[in-house]
């Protein structure tokens, strides 16, 4: 008997991903156009957000800390790939300054 999985709001979880990803300074259109996430990718962190029980811990954490974050927060499902792409945009940037 397979298992029926509950997913939060597409819509709720498309904007709470892309607001944490804002926090840490990532623009997905930026990372998209330049070959470091693929769409496919893109949709799959929404997924993993869509499946994550911390909507409430989220919407604190955007509201508290969330401006000037240094790293995805512990409880999200998705902060090992936001935290690595943020260090990669990092890298980029350095690389630029003159």
């Amino acid at each position: 008997m397979s298992r029926i999985e509950h997913l939060g709001d597409p819509v709720q979880h498309f904007w709470l991903t892309r607001s944490v990803a804002r926090s840490l300074g990532l623009s997905f259109s930026e990372a998209m156009a330049e070959g470091h996430i693929s769409q496919s990718e893109y949709a799959a962190l929404v997924t993993r957000c869509r499946r994550c029980p911390h909507v409430a811990a989220c919407q604190d954490w955007l509201g508290n800390e969330g401006l000037s974050a240094s790293a995805a927060p512990g409880f999200c499902a998705n902060a090992g790939v936001l935290d690595r792409l943020r260090d990669a945009a990092k890298r980029r940037s350095r690389g630029r300054a003159i």
